[in-house]
């Protein structure tokens, strides 16, 4: 089957035209995030916005952290509100601006003292000795394996209101499926996304006993029950394959082995003069860590994402294993990407550059190809 036999024409510019009037919004705000950062970090911008809030060590850590989170996120958020407004033209937003707001507030009052620990110390190690790299990096690796556990449990109820699926058919069939995925669940929640969006997913969160699946009320109010039992299967997957565990230790390994590399850069005299800092162990220099670290990201953005596409073809395999029913895999590929105003196929540099599954289009015709394993003898 075709995308375009599978896919009304409708469907396929309705996607298409979404992706090219918020692609530019999105570039240009990784574009001016990227360059607030790059100016502040790479001249004596950012070391005279932290030492200008005060002589005392404390102070200018405190600067460097709330200025580090407000500061880009001001930059950019004309064009998040743009992209915001596009979406809402498509159907996919429903919250009004004060939620919104309030979101973003939520946001902040969680990523300021976590960027103000972390800042505090990685600047206090940075002063007591010369190796403070060696503890910044097993602290690193420890504050990834800590947040990734606790996420769930402390930062999704910030930001959504879960209840108990009630007992019946739905929830009897989600609850048999993760048993025949061998996966224990503790219970089946529905979140209120429609509170803030008509997009549909749903996921597996928590770890051992505390997992959960969690559906979107609207993947409940709008999908078929199969293709609910579908997309639970995918998420199993990542369960069954330890995903999560994978990730988060590649997570520890990768956020160890990049404060080091960040530690030979930011050690360089020739960029210390560059920002304005003396000696890194100075928190005027933390514009200066934020520039190299972001130039990291960039650079090491495309591979994550060749990594999360091919950790999402292995959860839909399980799910086809699972379940047995390509037909209904590809039906429920089409609703979420209509659903969802996604583009069946879009354009290949894109996809590779920033594209985390795998294309509606390469989902459906792994579906079309899948065959059952053959049995045992």
């Amino acid at each position: 089957m075709s995308r375009e036999s599978l896919f009304t024409a409708e469907e396929i510019e309705r996607g298409r035209e979404l992706r090219r009037r918020t692609v530019w919004v999105s570039l240009a705000g990784r574009g001016v995030s990227l360059g607030v950062v790059l100016a502040l970090g790479l001249t004596s911008a950012g070391s005279g916005l932290v030492g200008g809030a005060g002589g005392s060590w404390a102070g200018r850590v405190v600067a460097a952290g709330v200025s580090l989170v407000v500061l880009p996120q001001i930059a950019t958020l004309p064009f998040a509100a743009r992209a915001r407004v596009v979406k809402r033209e498509f159907g996919l937003v429903t919250q009004g601006w004060a939620g919104w707001a309030a979101d973003l507030l939520r946001g902040l009052l969680i990523s300021v003292p976590l960027i103000l620990g972390a800042l505090f110390a990685l600047y206090a190690l940075a002063g007591a000795t010369t190796r403070w790299w060696a503890w910044a990096a097993l602290g690193a690796a420890a504050v990834t394996v800590v947040l990734s556990w606790a996420a769930p449990l402390l930062f999704e109820p910030v930001f959504n209101r879960f209840t108990p699926m009630p007992p019946g058919p739905r929830r009897d069939a989600l609850l048999a499926l993760a048993a025949q995925a061998g996966v224990a669940v503790r219970d089946v929640l529905v979140a209120d996304a429609s509170r803030r969006t008509t997009a549909l997913n749903a996921y597996v969160s928590g770890f051992g006993r505390t997992r959960r699946i969690v559906v979107y009320d609207t993947l409940l109010t709008t999908a078929e029950p199969r293709e609910v039992e579908l997309v639970v299967a995918h998420e199993l997957g990542h369960v069954v394959h330890r995903d999560v565990p994978r990730g988060t230790a590649l997570g520890a390994l990768g956020a160890a082995a990049g404060v080091c590399v960040l530690a030979a850069v930011v050690n360089w005299q020739p960029l210390l003069d560059l920002a304005g800092a003396d000696r890194f162990a100075d928190p005027r220099s933390a514009w200066l860590l934020a520039a190299v670290a972001s130039v990291g990201g960039a650079v090491a953005g495309p591979l994550g994402c060749a990594v999360s596409r091919r950790v999402e073809r292995r959860a839909d395999r399980h799910a086809l294993d699972l379940t047995a029913d390509p037909a209904q895999f590809v039906a429920m590929q089409h609703r979420l990407t209509v659903a969802n105003v996604g583009e069946p196929d879009p354009p290949r540099a894109l996809h590779l550059l920033f594209g985390t599954h795998p294309t509606p289009a390469e989902r459906i015709a792994a579906a079309h190809a899948w065959q059952p394993a053959p049995a045992r003898t």
